[in-house]
């Protein structure tokens, strides 16, 4: 196989899978519940007439004379309507930067509860908006609080978990910013009849509540072993750690931590280091496995669900109930992959769910362009065609929330040592954000112009990167995190970085 199958370190650390570890990560998980909150309650907001009517009445009149016989591929077609969307993601980009510094100086629980507090004051502000810039300001301070809890959650995850159960608990963040957006879909779906047109106010401003439930639930956590060490917390961090693994004798563990600890503390620049070759195979993923999530093109249904379908000639409510239903479908599949991932790997899961996407795709572009062609004139819609883009969509989906969407946290997470970690991350989260805003922001004008079009793009976008995971990710279940070098040594296409000399590895030439 070319990518490489599973390796092993040769170590096995001795521990139970404790109720505090169960709990500590749950809480530290529900991190993902902002993320996911904001994701789902913007598209849903975006798609209401008294919220278009009162900030975007250009958008707002261009849509209530659009007819069913217009090209409906441009009737929301606005840079002004999804900068209100992206500019959360502008503000998450330069955040998460930040964010490095203090996960690193303060720990991942101080910054974890930054991005909650953040989070609750920019919900309260767009709750209350009365103008654009109040709407943009609050965004920003949405943007922060996603941009620290994104940065730190991951990595606290996989800090914490059991090496036999990390991919599992990690992708309990994922889970979190499903379930957001499940509440966030449900929230939209009865705001958007409340009479008197106030609902939107209901949907943003209750973005309080789960930054909130991030901010308190994170008093009840203690750092993670690795970030203790980093701070010189030595006594404090054994003791969390006999506590996490529920025994006394974790000295193995310990010692390596210790050791990795050491190391880091002789890093003085951890973004300098990371730019150094010994560091360049990881790089390489931290950098492309977050621009591949955002080109699959799931980001797109996330944030325009309702107006894609409501484009497509659903109508309003049903636009918003197709937007629903895909968010059932993306829970439960992402319960799929914390089943298995564990068990069958990453690079299993990411291969089948790219396939699955990729047929999918397929059969949306083909229906789409049966029936609207490159007019957007799509007449009248028969029941059959919108049940079949349903399901696709659906089963799209699936394929991403079992695959694509929970390890694009979790492998970056795990594949960097403890000296550059908080500073691989803050790239991960970075360049997540920086295509997360480059879709959201171009989204409209791509389908306005490329038509059906825009699906085959992403469907080649799948294909491409598939490929890349299939000769270049090594296999990084079951590996201790402070043991996972060995992936990359053991890789026919990345070993050759390694060469050993005088007890230490220097990098070989590309």
């Amino acid at each position: 196989m070319a990518g490489g199958g599973g390796v092993t370190s040769g170590k096995s650390y001795p521990g139970k899978f404790t109720s505090k570890v169960l709990f500590t990560c749950i809480v530290a998980a529900s991190g993902g519940l902002i993320f996911g909150y904001d994701l789902g309650i913007s598209g849903g907001v975006t798609s209401m007439d008294f919220f278009l009517e009162k900030f975007f009445p250009k958008v707002y009149r261009k849509e209530i004379s659009v007819k069913p016989s217009d090209d409906q591929y441009c009737k929301f077609d606005s840079q002004t309507l999804t900068l209100f969307t992206s500019s959360l993601y502008l503000a998450a980009l330069l955040s998460s930067m930040t964010a490095s510094r203090i996960t690193r100086g303060l720990g991942r629980r101080m910054t974890m509860m930054f991005g909650g507090l953040f989070f609750a004051i920019g919900a309260v502000i767009n709750g209350f908006a009365e103008n654009v810039l109040m709407l943009i300001i609050g965004r920003v301070l949405l943007g922060f609080g996603i941009g620290f809890a994104n940065q730190s959650v991951p990595i606290y995850l996989s800090e914490i978990a059991p090496f036999k159960y990390r991919g599992a608990l990690n992708i309990m963040f994922q889970l979190s910013i499903i379930i957001g957006i499940l509440v966030a879909n449900l929230l939209n779906y009865f705001t958007a009849k409340i009479e008197g047109g106030w609902g939107w106010r209901l949907s943003l401003g209750g973005a309080v509540v789960p930054g909130l439930v991030f901010f308190l639930g994170c008093f009840f956590l203690t750092d993670s072993t690795n970030s203790l060490l980093e701070r010189d917390k030595f006594k404090e961090a054994k003791v969390q750690l006999q506590k996490i693994r529920g025994i006394d004798n974790v000295e193995e563990e310990f010692n390596d931590l210790a050791k990795a600890s050491e190391a880091a503390r002789l890093v003085q620049n951890p973004w300098k280091e990371i730019l150094t070759r010994k560091y360049r195979p990881q790089l390489i993923f931290a950098i492309l496995i977050p621009l591949f999530q955002q080109l699959t093109g799931m980001n797109v249904f996330v944030f325009y669900a309702p107006v894609l379908f409501k484009s497509m000639g659903f109508g309003n409510n049903a636009s918003l109930m197709s937007a629903l239903i895909t968010s059932i479908v993306n829970f439960c599949a992402t319960l799929v992959s914390i089943a298995t991932v564990d068990k069958y790997g990453r690079r299993t899961l990411f291969l089948e769910g790219g396939l699955q996407m990729l047929l999918c795709q397929l059969v949306i572009t083909v229906s789409i362009a049966s029936k609207f062609g490159t007019s957007g004139n799509p007449g009248e819609l028969p029941l059959w065609f919108s049940m079949l883009v349903v399901i696709a969509m659906c089963v799209y989906i699936a394929g991403f929330a079992w695959s694509w969407g929970p390890l694009g946290w979790l492998v970056p997470s795990e594949i960097f040592p403890l000296e550059i970690r908080s500073a691989a991350q803050s790239i991960t989260v970075a360049v997540n954000m920086i295509f997360t805003f480059c879709i959201a922001q171009v989204f409209t004008t791509m389908l306005c112009n490329l038509k059906f079009g825009l699906f085959i793009f992403f469907a080649v976008c799948v294909v491409g990167m598939s490929i890349f995971i299939y000769k270049f990710l090594p296999e990084t279940k079951g590996v201790p995190i402070e043991e996972m070098t060995i992936v990359w040594k053991n890789h026919p296409r990345w070993s050759k970085y390694f060469v050993e000399k005088d007890s230490s590895f220097e990098m070989g030439k590309i």
